[in-house]
């Protein structure tokens, strides 16, 4: 089994700073230190990140994430086991219920939905019931509030995934509860950008920009990154709402943002970079009838993404059919969404289902 210091002397020997690394990974620094280090254990998809930095397989046996989502439906969890035993929560159950939330986030980029929903919702359940019975000193039960809220972020998002958009706004909004007792009003505003996001796809436009905006003034102490991800969802909702000036406004404050990012950023914003930037200056160009301009950015991002997270690249592959589509290129808009059922046969999304009908219908 690897362990840590393994991955930091194959880095090493790469010539590459943990910097360097955490950039090309899109893992946060800080998570990466503790993995070197020793302090956190050695999860499968760090392995599977550092391989294909390096180019050098490091695992033997790396672990089947669908297989890990399925073992979690059956094992016992940190707060399960605490529960049975009847002890005062410790500082250490917290630690390990922080990062099995960062293990589940992490399995979501390559698992489907329907299979990970379960697992989550199990360890969101079985979080809930902790902090409302357990006994804990004030700075373990922030931790623990926090991650409840993670969880409860992490649920909404794959339900919404699934399609399942009123159990999505449940989860979400139980999260806002959980921040607001940890006082962490930055965790809020992402609970609450996420459920405008949801919106923005298949309600208010309207109602979507004016939530979005309200999670942008209500992270005042937002990092850098975060700040960036909350923008991104103004610019969404302000495009689909046909708010042109609101909609470049948000993207050029994103693009500032994302620039001041560096060390400090929360584990759960790990996942936004250049790339995710750019599909969304795509997707957000197309809505407002400029699809010419929405293509290179879109192939780019596409052509530099991991093939494994499929979802992802279904997804995306949709929105460079579209501006394919609605640039006159048909052929082209074909050969995307032929390329993007490839993609979608592998992993369960409601969310790539409808945009491959809707952008099917265009050509």
């Amino acid at each position: 089994m690897l362990a840590g210091s393994d991955l930091r002397a194959k880095r090493e020997a790469a010539g590459l700073s943990l910097s360097r690394m955490a950039q090309r990974t899109h893992f946060a620094r800080s998570y990466l230190s503790m993995i070197e280090t020793g302090k956190r254990p050695v999860a499968d998809d760090v392995v599977a990140a550092y391989e294909q930095v390096l180019g050098v397989p490091l695992a033997l046996n790396p672990g089947d994430p669908l297989r890990v989502a399925h073992e979690w439906l059956v094992n016992d969890s940190p707060v399960a086991v605490h529960t049975r035993s009847g002890r005062k929560v410790s500082e250490s159950l917290a630690s390990e219920l922080e990062q099995r939330v960062i293990e589940l986030r992490h399995l979501d980029d390559v698992v489907s939905c329907r299979d990970l929903l379960p697992a989550i919702t199990k360890e969101l359940g079985e979080a809930e019931q902790l902090v409302s019975t357990a006994s804990f000193k004030e700075p373990v039960g922030r931790r623990l509030f926090v991650a409840v809220g993670e969880l409860s972020q992490l649920a909404g998002w794959v339900a919404s995934d699934a399609g399942e958009y009123a159990r999505a706004q449940r989860f979400y909004m139980s999260g806002v509860g959980a921040a607001r007792e940890a006082r962490d009003r930055v965790l809020g505003s992402q609970l609450l950008s996420s459920l405008s996001y949801q919106i923005a796809n298949i309600g208010d436009p309207a109602e979507a920009a004016l939530l979005a905006r309200t999670a942008v003034m209500g992270a005042e102490s937002a990092t850098p990154a975060v700040r960036a991800l909350l923008l991104e969802r103004v610019a969404w909702a302000s495009a689909r709402a046909r708010e042109t000036d609101a909609t470049w406004r948000a993207l050029d404050a994103v693009d500032d943002s994302f620039e001041q990012r560096g060390d400090g950023e929360p584990e759960w914003v790990y996942w936004l970079n250049r790339n995710e930037i750019d599909v969304m200056a795509g997707r957000c160009m197309i809505e407002l009838g400029r699809p010419n301009d929405a293509e290179p950015l879109l192939a780019n991002a596409i052509a530099n993404y991991p093939p494994e997270h499929a979802r992802e690249v279904a997804l995306y592959l949709t929105w460079l059919a579209e501006s394919h589509a609605r640039a006159g290129d048909l052929d082209a808009a074909r050969q995307a969404i032929q390329r993007a059922r490839s993609y979608a046969e592998t992993v369960s999304s409601a969310r790539t289902d409808l945009r491959l009908e809707a952008v099917q219908r265009l050509v």
